[in-house]
Formats: C-alpha cells, sequence, structure tokens
C-alpha cells in the first residue's frame, strides 16, 4: 500500500515529515521521466529522502512511475496506487475514465536498459500498447523492470511483478539465462511468460508450460549460414560461440552435419571479455582452418572482432561469418566501426520493411527513441524492436478476448494469428 503520492521535492520532505512517526513509509512518485523536469525531480526527490534519513534515521521506500507526460497513464497509475481505504474513491476515478480507454489488464516487462536490444524492446513495446489503445480503447498498464542483464535480478523481477504489481503476462526477457529463471517462476504462478529470447532449446515448453516463445526457433538461421558454407564448398569451419547453456549451439551443429561439412574445432567464449580471448585468437590463427562462424551477443562480438583486427585475423585470407546476434545490429554502428569490419558475412532475420504500417511505425520509433536514448548513435528499429512491438499486441489482444488470467489466457496468445510488424506473427 502505497502511503503517499508526491510530485516535487518539497512534497517529498513533506512525506517523509508525515511518515517519520512510523519505521518504514512507501511513498509514490508520478513524474515525466522523458522531460528535463522530470529528470531534475527524480534526483531531488532521492536527495530528500536521503537527507532525511541522515537527519532522523528514519527509512522511506521511493516507488517512481513514469507517466511520460500522459494524463491518462497517470491517472491509472493513481489508480493503482490508492490506499485499500480509497477503494470506493479509486473505482469512482476508473469509471470516469472509460471514456479516455477502459483499464483492460496489467502487463509486465522485464528488459536489459543498459543493452541497444532493451532500449529498442522498451521504445516498441510502449508503443506497441498505445497504439493499441487508439485502436481499440483499451488501456493496459505496463510495469517495466530493467534487469540490467543479470539472470538473479531477472527472476526477482518476475516475482515483485506478479505478487505486488498483480500482472497477467510478463514480456521478456532477451537472454535464455534469465528467461529459464523467470519461466519456472511463471509456470508456478500460472502467468504467461511470451520470451522475446533468440535461444531456446526444444525441451524448455515442455518442461515450463507457461513459456511462450515470442520468437521464431533459430535452426532455420542456421540452415542459412550451413547453406553459405556449402555453396562455397568449404569442408570444415571453425565455430566460435558464447558459453552459455542455450540451444543455439545444438542447431547450428545438426545444420552443418546436415550438409556434410566438418566442424573443426569449437571455441567457447567467456560472457564477460577476459585475457584469455586474445590467446585464443592466436590459437586460431595459427590452425589451418580459415572459415569462421560467430555465434556471440553483440557487445562481445564487437570486441572480439576489435581483437581480431589487431593481430591482422580481418585480412583477405580469412572468412567470418555472422549469426543474427550480431548481424541484426550492424545498423546501430557507426561508419568507422562497420569499415573495420569490411568483408564479413551476415546472416539475419528478414522482416518486411515495407507498406504504411512499418512506415508509420519508422517514423514514431525514431522520434520515441532518440528522445528516451539520445546517447545513440543511430535511432532506426531493427528487427527486435519488431518482435517486441508484435509480442505486445499479441498480449493485449489475447487480454481483450478474455477478462480471466492464467490457462485461459495463454490458449487465447496462442490462438494468435495476425500480419505484424516481423510479419506473420502465430504459434504452431
Amino acid at each position: 500500500m502505497l502511503t503517499l503520492i508526491i510530485g516535487n521535492h518539497a512534497a517529498a520532505a513533506a512525506a517523509a515529515n508525515e511518515c517519520s512517526n512510523i519505521s518504514q513509509g512507501i511513498i509514490g512518485a508520478i513524474i515525466d521521466n522523458s522531460s528535463r523536469i522530470g529528470k531534475e525531480q527524480i534526483v531531488a526527490m532521492k536527495m530528500a529522502l536521503q537527507d532525511f534519513f541522515h537527519r532522523t534515521n528514519q527509512t522511506f521506500v521511493l516507488r517512481l512511475r513514469n507517466s511520460q507526460g500522459d494524463p491518462l497513464q497517470a491517472a491509472l497509475f493513481l489508480i493503482l496506487c490508492l490506499p485499500s481505504r480509497n477503494h470506493a474513491a479509486a473505482a469512482a476515478d476508473e469509471s470516469s475514465s472509460i471514456s479516455h480507454g477502459h483499464v483492460e489488464g496489467i502487463i509486465g516487462a522485464i528488459v536489459d536498459n543498459s543493452s541497444r536490444i532493451g532500449k529498442e524492446q522498451v521504445v516498441a513495446i510502449n508503443m506497441a500498447l498505445k497504439d493499441f489503445f487508439h485502436r481499440s480503447n483499451q488501456t493496459f498498464v505496463l510495469h517495466l523492470r530493467n534487469c540490467k542483464g543479470d539472470p538473479l535480478q531477472a527472476s526477482h523481477a518476475a516475482k515483485d511483478l506478479i505478487d505486488e504489481h498483480k500482472v497477467q503476462a510478463i514480456i521478456g526477457p532477451q537472454t535464455w539465462e534469465e528467461t529459464a529463471l523467470v519461466a519456472e517462476i511463471c509456470s508456478q504462478k500460472n502467468t504467461p511468460l511470451l520470451s522475446l529470447a533468440d535461444a531456446t532449446p526444444e525441451w524448455a515448453t515442455d518442461k515450463w508450460p507457461f513459456l511462450v516463445q515470442g520468437s521464431p526457433a533459430q535452426f532455420m538461421q542456421m540452415k542459412a549460414v550451413a547453406a553459405i558454407v556449402q555453396s562455397w564448398e568449404w569442408r570444415q569451419v571453425t565455430v566460435i560461440y558464447e558459453d552459455r547453456d542455450s540451444g543455439d549451439l545444438a542447431f547450428l551443429t545438426k545444420a552443418l552435419s546436415q550438409t556434410g561439412i566438418e566442424i573443426s574445432d569449437l571455441l567457447a567464449i567467456p560472457p564477460f571479455v577476459s585475457s584469455s580471448l586474445s590467446h585464443k585468437l592466436n590459437r586460431l590463427r595459427d590452425g589451418q582452418c580459415r572459415v569462421f562462424i560467430v555465434h556471440l551477443s553483440f557487445p562481445l562480438a564487437l570486441c572480439f572482432f576489435e581483437m581480431a583486427k589487431r593481430i591482422n585475423m580481418m585480412e583477405k585470407d580469412y572468412v567470418w561469418i555472422t549469426t543474427d546476434t550480431f548481424s541484426s545490429f550492424v545498423h546501430s554502428l557507426n561508419a568507422s566501426t562497420i569499415s573495420s569490419m569490411e568483408g564479413v558475412i551476415g546472416v539475419k532475420s528478414y522482416f518486411p520493411k515495407i507498406g504504411t504500417q512499418y512506415a508509420d511505425f519508422y517514423i514514431r520509433f525514431r522520434q520515441n527513441f532518440s528522445l528516451e536514448n539520445p546517447q545513440e548513435f543511430n535511432h532506426e528499429p531493427g528487427i527486435f524492436a519488431a518482435r517486441a512491438y508484435d509480442v505486445a499486441w499479441t498480449t493485449a489482444l489475447a487480454m481483450t478476448e478474455t477478462n480471466k488470467g492464467g490457462q485461459v489466457l495463454l490458449d487465447k496468445i496462442f490462438q494468435s494469428n495476425f500480419t505484424g510488424l516481423s510479419g506473420k506473427f502465430c504459434f504452431i
């Protein structure tokens, strides 16, 4: 239960003073984090509560909600945060807002907002739910959690979203390590998880029945990689992959074996760059195989290619083939970085960048992304933004078709069948 809801520095100090007769209070704040005013308010509120603690030794929990300057979102946050003794007033506020959009459900999303993928996903998910409102007059409350790429934080976020915020479905996270932990929690709580992970083992949905794979299986991509190798009649390859527990490597080895291509070496790279990386590259340089398939996450692949260039492994005597985890983010690189990797062959997921729907999305995405992420070099949407948009739309559509959660909602999600930004969207 929120003790008070405030909107500026002075109010934060006053709220803390009002609650000083108890050991701890919970304070909510609704701000516009896309504006300069909102950013200043967040810093000031946190400072006020920290100063109050140092003076009185009283601790307060501050829960921030970003209204993005939208009066409807601010009102919805207020309704959800009102104390139980004000249920009647909350109900009145909700019914008065029906003309602006009926509150249909509560959706959670777990993203890594420190990554390019996560930043694109946040913008796309928000856009999808706003677009759904404009088309259907149905409004959804969205609770975002930044797991920072940490599986443990992702699992804690899932528990908080389900237990404290009563979300009916969760979108995300991005990596398989995070998804595995979150899927366990969601299946225990009968809450659908629409995973955005690009690598999911085939057995995962059997183990966790409430796990929904929101991105296509990777086997077709790996078959495309194998087809490129086969077309040039290369008989041996070295596979460089990220050392994590996922199904990608199995898909790749299967696709290569089906085309008669031999894997001369499997090189596992730790998720975090270490001093051993240069030693491993030197070993590859001294080996006989000159055809390399690189299946690494975007940040790790960038570091990998930088080191490869230093030891002259980006020359004409070497062949580099990258998978979707890197190739789909080339659009976010600057010109100098791209030129340093000239000659690399990339396989990436296709999505149709045509039609009025995509043109409208493209323009608005660039505007929103540049405002929220001014430090980013390129503001264009990639496949991960398109998928996040379609997954959010699917979730909203399923919720409008049933007022129940759990298995009923899961069944409605599996019945989804429409043409989205990423192409034909359905589950088979």
